[in-house]
């Protein structure tokens, strides 16, 4: 027995004499950790956009994915915007771009602002409100259930104008089971006249424009302005940047939203720019206001109004 088991040791010597020697020549292997190991290529997201560069006065547009400054701004189309998306693709994302608005407060920004008008006229006149870009309806909606509570006997007609007939359609139907009277119009803002109302506003659009279309909308709007007019957008900012990005992956798993959320941000003016937009647009007695969230507000009154 113990010459059996002297030779077996001898031969594991052996075995290990070769190990070392072919060990001269070779590295040894290393064993690969978990987050070493290879993995497949990733596939490319079909969400980049497009890879056209087109310059424009004073936009650039480019590839969404693409390495820009928050300089100038950056237009590209929005996947909301496609007009091949189906009915309940587009709605999806709309709810959850609704819920980041109403979480960041849209409609408080122009209601501070709006009720001081309103508290300047007499209590039986009867007004009128256009929400220009209406969409889902969302600002007029919960604006006018602002007004209710502040100004219970205060006659107030709600109008949403867009483009999208599903959309009117939409907000016909939430604004009948909120109890709001309101009156939808299809319009054009690149063709149509706006409907005149005693006050126009709009929320969260002017971004989605090109630079000369800003400054012919606010003209526009101010014509059809009897009193005044409120226009809320997103600021161009590093922090509005990361707010959009961050607070789109928290309350919302749409990819859609995840895209639009920052890009609109890019596309968004500076105030400085806003103020440019509106000294073009006539607007002279315009001012504009940061708000938070890194959003800003235009107020224009028509001059022969005091608020």
């Amino acid at each position: 027995m113990r010459e059996k088991a002297q030779r077996l040791v001898a031969s594991d010597r052996g075995l290990h004499d070769m190990a070392v020697a072919q060990g001269a020549h070779e590295k040894p292997m290393k064993s690969r950790r978990p987050s070493q190991i290879s993995k497949p290529p990733r596939k490319k997201s079909p969400l980049r956009g497009p890879k056209t560069t087109i310059f424009d006065r004073g936009t650039l547009v480019v590839p969404y994915d693409a390495s820009v400054s928050l300089h100038r701004r950056v237009l590209v189309p929005e996947l909301m915007d496609d007009p091949n998306l189906g009915t309940a693709a587009h709605d999806r994302p709309l709810k959850g771009l609704a819920r980041l608005n109403r979480l960041a407060s849209a409609d408080l920004i122009l209601w501070r602002r709006l009720r001081p008008h309103l508290e300047a006229l007499p209590d039986g006149r009867s007004i009128n409100i256009l929400d220009v870009a209406t969409g889902r309806g969302d600002l007029p909606i919960r604006l006018a259930r602002r007004a209710r509570r502040a100004f219970p006997n205060r006659e107030i007609a709600w109008m949403g104008c867009d483009i999208s007939d599903h959309a009117l359609d939409v907000t016909r139907r939430r604004a009948a089971a909120s109890g709001v009277p309101f009156q939808t119009h299809r319009v054009d803002i690149n063709t149509d006249p706006l409907p005149p109302a005693d006050f126009v506003i709009c929320s969260l659009f002017l971004h989605h424009l090109e630079t000369p279309m800003v400054d012919r909308l606010l003209r526009n709007m101010a014509d059809a302005s009897r009193r005044a007019m409120l226009v809320s957008d997103l600021q161009r900012s590093r922090l509005g940047l990361l707010l959009a990005w961050t607070s789109a992956r928290i309350f919302s798993r749409s990819p859609i939203v995840h895209f639009d959320a920052p890009a609109s941000v890019r596309a968004a003016f500076t105030i400085e720019e806003f103020e440019q937009a509106a000294r073009r647009a006539g607007l002279e007695t315009a001012r504009i206001t940061p708000a938070i969230p890194e959003r800003m507000l235009l107020e224009w009154t028509r001059p022969e109004i005091s608020p």
